[in-house]
């Protein structure tokens, strides 16, 4: 059995887990976290210090619903306006809390370091092929968690730039505005921090975790408070939940496509909350305070973010000027909307870039505990010998942290916004993977569970029962229906400038994903390996 799935079967395949929980009777601490860390074939390693709330607050901070809304209200403006974003904010938080649930389910029986590559080995392992489970789902998540750690940090320097814009005067008042070799630059910056706070002990990024996360929940309420307030015009209620925008310069005339375009801005914005898994092996009581994360921080990302875009959509009046790229802000919608909050009713827009500043401080929270989660899996898929010198990174210091996987994870951000500098369409192809990459990810192991390993899935004491599979299938059809949606296209007519690479992206990531393993990984990659003999 070790031969052909790559883990020790300490106590029967799946029934491991479950003894584990018999010999606990049910109940936590660190040690029998251990124990049951043991009998899925791996030794504790990391630091074991992060209570539930402070696994809650690294995934809402890579969650971060004023990351995700801020940086592309732009598009919800653009496609459907304020009932798109009213309306299919409610809509995708609900599917995705259909696949946290799912996710869930199963990390509360599989709780460790490699979250969804680990499942995929263990779900599939009765049918021999779980070591190309395990390395497809893997590769997607990877791929897809080093794409989010670059688009969330370049859109910070984006953010930056546009703020810098501002504080000199705006686009019409002869601001500086930052070329793409500084914006890169400020990308380059801010990794360089990410990486250095990521090597701090876990302790540390525990405390930083829990303030990222009460500065998102506070932040949000204070600029759904203030921005409207301040603003001397204010939408309509009729206006915010009922207008729909169909003026758009993307050549799109037919509402449902309207919609449906808007409707990304959400699904975008909700991503991430794998991180609870990938921090697993580093949580107490780790599975049911796992799964606790991922459900959480989901639920209160849905509400915390339907507040925030409920509060700034009233403070919209002319969406058309707040898309033009000759406003003060260049463009950047949500930017101008603050700007002119303030400007109208003191004469200026300081109090606009101040609120810019909040929304800047969080998505940096969000590209810090990005990395944090990014090195984990590095750490787990290195550990298992399935990455190239593997040896290297899943090293641990004396303060138990994968400080080479933190170091390579910011580094491929780095390269990864390269094409920046190129083209803008390239480099948005490169972040696209971002989205379906990881969705992919989630959406493989829980096809197994529901599939697969129906009948020999053994539940954690985080389940759904009898509604695991219903759940299962629900998240599993929903993530099909948007990889379909975002790689729609976004433009017409359809040019090579306007052409929307996401399937390029994404298929060209599945089929270097395939040839390694065809020519390859098949000879030596055998899934996870038990580490308890080195």
């Amino acid at each position: 059995m070790e031969g052909e799935h790559g883990y020790r079967p300490l106590a029967g395949d799946e029934d491991g887990v479950q003894a584990a929980a018999i010999s606990d009777g049910g109940g936590g601490g660190g040690e029998s976290d251990d124990v049951k860390l043991r009998l899925l074939g791996y030794k504790q390693q990391l630091r074991r210090d992060l209570s539930v709330v402070s696994n809650f607050a690294v995934t809402f901070s890579i969650v971060s619903v004023m990351t995700g809304v801020t940086t592309l209200f732009g598009m919800g403006l653009q496609f459907g306006g304020p009932v798109t974003m009213v309306y299919g904010w409610p809509i995708a938080g609900a599917f995705t809390l259909a696949v946290g649930l799912a996710m869930a389910e199963i990390c509360s029986a599989y709780p460790t370091s490699g979250g969804l590559y680990f499942w995929s080995a263990r779900l599939c392992s009765r049918q021999r092929w779980g070591p190309f489970a395990s390395w497809l789902t893997g590769w997607f998540n990877i791929v897809g968690q080093w794409a989010v750690t670059t688009s969330v940090d370049f859109s910070l320097a984006q953010l930056i730039q546009v703020i810098i814009l501002l504080a000199t005067g705006g686009n019409n008042g002869g601001g500086y505005l930052a070329s793409k070799y500084v914006v890169f630059a400020f990308h380059a910056a801010i990794l360089l921090s990410h990486a250095i706070i990521n090597s701090l002990s876990i302790t540390w990024l525990s405390f930083l975790g829990q303030f990222a996360a009460a500065w998102n929940m506070l932040g949000v309420f204070v600029l759904m408070i203030v921005v409207p307030t301040v603003a001397t015009e204010r939408a309509s209620a009729e206006f915010v939940f009922t207008h729909f925008n169909t003026e758009n310069d993307a050549g799109i005339h037919s509402n449902l496509y309207i919609f449906v375009l808007g409707l990304l801005m959400s699904q975008y914005t909700l991503l991430g909350y794998d991180a609870s898994a990938h921090m697993t092996e580093e949580t107490k009581n780790a599975d049911k305070n796992g799964p606790i994360g991922i459900i959480s921080a989901i639920g209160i990302s849905i509400i915390v973010g339907w507040c925030y875009i409920l509060g700034i959509t009233f403070a919209v009046k002319d969406i058309p000027y707040l898309l033009s790229p000759d406003n003060d802000a260049g463009g950047y919608a949500i930017a101008e909307v603050f700007y002119l909050a303030f400007k109208s009713r003191y004469g200026n827009g300081f109090g606009g870039i101040i609120c810019l500043g909040i929304v800047a401080v969080a998505i940096y929270f969000c590209g810090m505990s990005s990395v944090t989660s990014n090195s984990r899996m590095a750490y787990a898929f290195s550990r298992d010998g399935a990455m190239p010198f593997s040896s290297v990174w899943h090293k641990v210091n004396e303060q138990e942290v994968p400080i080479n996987a933190v170091w390579l994870s910011t580094f491929i951000a780095l390269c990864m916004a390269l094409p920046s500098l190129g083209s803008l369409v390239a480099f948005q192809a490169m972040v696209s993977i971002a989205t379906i990459g990881l969705y992919i990810s989630y959406a493989l192991p829980i096809l197994f569970r529901v599939t697969l390993a129906r009948k020999h899935f053994v539940l954690g004491p985080f389940n759904l029962g009898r509604y695991g599979v219903l759940v299962g299938w629900v998240a599993v059809l929903w993530v099909a229906t948007i990889t379909v949606l975002f790689s729609l296209p976004v433009t017409y007519p359809v040019t090579m400038d306007t052409l929307n690479y996401t399937p390029v992206a994404v298929g060209g990531l599945f089929l270097l994903v395939l040839l390694s393993w065809v020519f390859s990984a098949r000879h030596w990659f055998k899934g996870p390996v038990t580490n308890l003999d080195r």
